[in-house]
């Protein structure tokens, strides 16, 4: 008898009707023989309507009192499974993280799992029971309530199958699996059987929505069995694995596409040893995230730089403050700040070590007249900023270039996250 973790995303579960499908292919997965914990998220856009409740009565909520509210929409959605499932004639038993055993660090609204015990959640399945749990939380050892952040509940599934010593776990949302591409942006984007968990990775540190960082973080530390799939079709979706042994060849896995980062110029930084620690450690205090570092030398020998760097819209008012807070200190003369742009991402294997693919790509993109605004490499992939009305655009070229589409549109269910 196999253990598997399942975890079902919110437009998987925006509506009764939707809830009851879920117990359905629930009760499916226990008749054949196997012991379920199933993960969810909250139903729907439930998130993002407390969080614009919050905002309506306080222009600046507390962290701890955000944990507290976001929190209760997986509570919700996994009493009412759990009643959907009990309905059908399974015995099914809900847990908030606490009562599952999950424990995290301090950090409200984006904590991280430390450790889980989860005994009840055992004990329950020991019963013949399939135990729904909350996802996208955990409590610290104060006993407090916190979140995960973004794409939580991802990690919540992968952590308890790791905790669980589970066969595998299964990730469901309103996409059949894993696409060489974004199918909302390139229409003939191909499902991947199977991706190498390391390109995966990739894909997700570049904006890929399938699965957050985090949780593939996690499935790769921790050996766990990942499938990903559809709530809403029967295909077999996409299984993350091992690369195995290096192909000769280099090969082209998929491409990501991010329309939600900024780039930050600091223009006029002195040209000494210790500038960019200067300018970095005071974006560590502010909890900004970085990517796609440039440093710009002046051919004139004046004695200063420029330094850019993209991040994350959402932490423009943190980067610029913590910046302009510390402008004397750091000595730069100006800060630019520019939301009009896009990053795009090309994974596979050897990338870095390809000059055809790079010749390629970068062809491509001179003779479509693109200006590319900064590039970043790694051992698989290729990143590069343009502007953000071009990306969608770039994207399916590259994607056709390459070779990677398919000969049918991809199918999305909803308007969820991919």
């Amino acid at each position: 008898m196999s253990l598997i973790v399942q975890k079902y995303g919110g437009s998987s579960l925006a509506s009764a009707n939707n809830l009851k499908r879920v117990a359905e292919r629930v009760s499916c997965a226990y008749y054949g023989n196997n012991r379920l914990v199933v993960v969810v998220s909250a139903m729907g856009s439930t998130t993002d309507r407390l969080l614009t409740l919050a905002h309506e009565v306080s222009v600046e909520p507390e962290r701890r009192e955000l944990d507290v509210l976001l929190s209760t929409g997986e509570c919700v959605t996994a009493s009412l499974l759990a009643m959907a499932i009990n309905s059908i004639g399974l015995s099914a038993r809900s847990f908030t993280a606490a009562q599952a055993g999950i424990v995290t660090d301090e950090h409200h609204c984006n904590a991280r799992i430390i450790t889980i015990t989860p005994t009840p959640i055992e004990d329950a399945l020991n019963a013949g029971e399939i135990a729904v749990v909350a996802g996208f939380q955990g409590v610290n050892r104060k006993g407090q309530v916190t979140t995960l952040g973004r794409g939580g509940s991802d990690t919540t599934a992968v952590a308890l199958a790791a905790a669980l010593k589970a066969d595998r776990c299964e990730i469901y949302s309103d996409v059949e699996g894993v696409f060489t591409a974004d199918p909302r942006i390139v229409p003939k984007a191909r499902l991947l059987e199977s991706i190498p968990i390391d390109h995966m990775l990739e894909l997700s540190t570049a904006g890929a929505r399938i699965l957050s960082l985090r949780s593939v973080v996690f499935a790769k530390r921790h050996n766990v069995s990942v499938k990903v799939g559809s709530t809403f079709s029967d295909t077999s979706g996409t299984i993350l694995c091992n690369e195995g042994e290096a192909m000769e060849e280099p090969v082209i896995t998929g491409i990501a596409t991010d329309t939600s980062q900024a780039r930050i110029t600091i223009v006029g930084l002195p040209d000494i040893p210790g500038s960019a620690a200067e300018v970095f450690s005071a974006l560590s205090v502010a909890e900004v995230a970085v990517d796609n570092i440039v440093q710009n030398f002046s051919s004139s020998n004046t004695g200063f730089i420029d330094l850019s760097f993209t991040s994350p819209k959402a932490q423009g008012p943190a980067v610029t403050s913590a910046l302009r807070e510390n402008q004397t200190r750091i000595g730069y003369k100006d800060l630019q700040y520019d939301d009009e742009v896009g990053k795009i991402t090309v994974v596979g294997s050897g990338i870095q070590h390809s000059a055809d693919i790079s010749a390629q790509l970068f062809r491509l993109l001179s003779d479509a007249k693109v200006n590319v605004e900064m590039i970043s490499t790694s051992e698989m992939r290729i990143s590069f900023v343009v502007r953000a009305n071009v990306v969608a655009e770039v994207a399916r070229l590259i994607h056709t270039s390459f070779g990677l589409d398919a000969d049918l549109r991809a199918v999305v269910h909803s308007e969820g996250r991919v």
